[in-house]
C-alpha cells in the first residue's frame, strides 16, 4: 500500500527517473520465482531480481537467521574487533572456492569488491618490490561495477563517459561475434584468438607495468557474452607467462549461476583473485567478498612490519553480523536443495533447448546461453531501438526481464521449473510476431 505522497525524493539508480514516474512499476511483494505489483499482477521474475535472488524470494529460513543475529549482536566494529559469525562465514565460503584461494576480503558490494581486489592487486606488486606494476588491463563490454576503479577497467561506454579521467587501464576487445557464434548452444566455438590480443597488450605497455587483468567469465550487463572455448584458459597462460594477476568478476556468474560454484570451476581455470557477491546472501543483504590466493595474503602481511596494519583499506560494514547470518543460510538451502549444481542439469538442459526454439521469429538475430544465463538479441528492420520497448511489453504480459540495448537478458533463479521456462519463451515469441510480423 502507497505509504507516500510524492515519488520526487527518490533518486533512483540506473533508471530513466521521469519516465519511471510517469509510468511507474511497483513491486509490493515476492516469493519462489514471482513478484506482485501494486496493481495485483503477478509478474515472473527472469532475472532474480538483479542476477541475485538464485534461491528465490521470501525465504524464511534467511530472515529468520538475520532476526535472531540482530538481537544477539547487531554490530561490532570490524576494525581491530571480531566477531565469531564472521569467522565462519569466511571459513565455509572458502569450501567452495577454487583450491588456492582460501582468503576472504569482505565488502559491501560487487563494486567494493571489485575496488578491493584492484586494491589489493597493487598492494601485492608493491610489497613484492615491484611497484612499477601499476596498470590494469579490462575488456570491452565489461561491467565491474560503479566506483571509479571499477569503471576504469569496465568497458561499457555510458558508465565511464562524463566522469575522467580515470585509473591507467587499456582494454581487450569484447568476443561477441554474431557474424560466426550466432545461437551458440553454451560456449562459442570462434574466438579463442582474441585472447591474443592481451599478448599484443602486454608487448605495448610492457609485462613490467601491469599489475593484473580483469574480466567477468562471462560479461551480464554488457548483454551476457560469453567466452569462446579455450578462451580464459589463453588468458590465464598469457598472465601466468608474464608475472600478472588473473581477476575474475563473478558477481554475476558465481553461486551456482552456470552449475558450478563459480565458473573458474565450470570452465577449470584457476584465477588470482574472484570477485563476489549477490548470490552470496540470496541478495537478502548487502555483502560482497574478494577470494584471494593464498600467496597473494601472505605477501601483503609479512611485508608489513609486526603490529601494524597491513593493509589500509576495508569498511564500517565489512562482514557485517546480520549479512554474515544471512549468507550462512543462504550457504545451507544451496547445499541442501543442490542449487549449486541444478543449471548443469536437467533443468538447464530444457532452458537452453527453450530458448534457441525462438530462433527463427521475427527480429530475432541470435539466442545465446550457459547454464541459467542467456540472452536473446533483436534487430529492428529500421535499426530503431527495441529493447525498452520488449522489456515493457514483456511487463505488460508478466515477465520481468532486463533490456541492454536491443539485448533482453535472463537471469532466473534457480528454483525455476519448466513451466516457468515455457511461460518465457512463449512471451518473447508472440511479443517478436506482435512486433516484427
Amino acid at each position: 500500500m502507497k505509504n507516500y505522497q510524492s515519488m520526487d525524493h527518490f533518486w533512483m539508480p540506473f533508471t530513466a527517473n521521469r519516465a519511471f514516474k510517469n509510468a511507474p512499476r511497483i513491486i509490493e511483494r515476492a516469493e519462489g520465482v514471482w513478484l506482485h505489483n501494486d496493481r495485483g499482477d503477478k509478474i515472473l521474475d527472469a532475472t532474480a531480481g538483479l542476477w541475485c535472488v538464485n534461491a528465490g524470494h521470501g525465504r524464511r529460513q534467511i530472515a529468520e537467521a538475520m532476526g535472531q543475529q540482530a538481537m544477539k549482536l547487531d554490530y561490532t566494529s570490524p576494525f581491530n574487533l571480531g566477531h565469531d559469525i564472521g569467522f565462519e562465514f569466511a571459513e565455509r565460503l572458502v569450501k567452495y572456492t577454487p583450491e588456492n584461494l582460501n582468503r576472504v576480503f569482505f565488502a559491501n558490494s560487487g563494486s567494493e569488491a571489485v575496488e578491493s581486489a584492484l586494491k589489493i592487486a597493487l598492494a601485492y606488486q608493491n610489497a613484492r618490490g615491484k611497484g612499477g606494476k601499476y596498470r590494469f588491463i579490462g575488456r570491452e563490454k565489461a561491467y565491474h561495477g560503479v566506483n571509479f576503479g571499477g569503471i576504469s577497467v569496465g568497458g561499457l561506454t555510458p558508465n565511464r563517459k562524463g566522469f575522467g579521467p580515470l585509473l591507467p587501464v587499456d582494454h581487450l576487445p569484447h568476443t561477441l561475434d554474431l557474424s560466426r557464434n550466432a545461437f551458440s548452444k553454451g560456449l562459442p566455438e570462434h574466438g579463442i584468438e582474441k585472447a591474443l590480443e592481451l599478448e599484443n597488450l602486454v608487448q605495448f605497455h610492457g609485462a613490467e607495468t601491469i599489475a593484473a587483468v580483469i574480466v567477468e567469465p562471462v560479461s551480464g550487463a554488457g548483454g551476457v557474452v560469453l567466452p569462446p572455448i579455450g578462451y580464459l584458459k589463453k588468458l590465464r597462460e598469457i598472465c601466468t607467462r608474464h608475472d600478472i594477476l588473473l581477476i575474475f568478476d563473478e558477481v554475476i556468474t558465481g553461486w551456482g549461476r552456470l552449475g558450478a560454484p563459480f565458473a573458474s570451476q565450470k570452465f577449470d581455470v584457476e584465477p588470482d583473485m574472484i570477485t563476489s557477491a549477490k548470490g552470496i546472501t540470496n541478495g537478502v543483504a548487502p555483502m560482497g567478498a574478494v577470494f584471494v590466493r593464498d600467496e597473494i595474503y601472505d605477501t601483503v602481511v609479512n611485508a608489513a612490519p609486526e603490529g601494524t596494519i597491513e593493509f589500509f583499506h576495508g569498511y564500517t560494514y565489512s562482514a557485517h553480523p546480520v549479512s554474515c547470518a544471512a549468507g550462512l543460510a543462504t550457504l545451507d538451502i544451496y547445499e541442501s536443495e543442490g542449487l549449486l549444481e541444478r543449471a548443469s542439469g536437467e533443468i538447464g538442459e530444457y532452458f537452453e533447448a527453450a530458448l534457441h526454439s525462438l530462433k527463427g521469429e521475427p527480429g530475432i538475430v541470435d539466442v545465446r546461453n550457459c547454464g541459467l544465463v542467456a540472452a536473446v538479441q533483436y534487430a529492428a528492420p529500421d535499426g530503431s531501438l527495441v529493447g525498452p520497448k520488449i522489456m515493457q511489453r514483456c511487463y505488460e504480459k508478466g515477465l520481468s526481464v532486463r533490456a541492454v540495448g536491443d539485448i533482453i537478458a535472463f537471469s532466473p533463479p534457480l528454483i525455476i521449473e519448466k513451466e516457468h521456462i515455457d511461460q518465457i519463451v512463449d512471451t518473447l515469441g508472440s511479443i517478436a510476431r506482435e512486433m516484427f510480423a
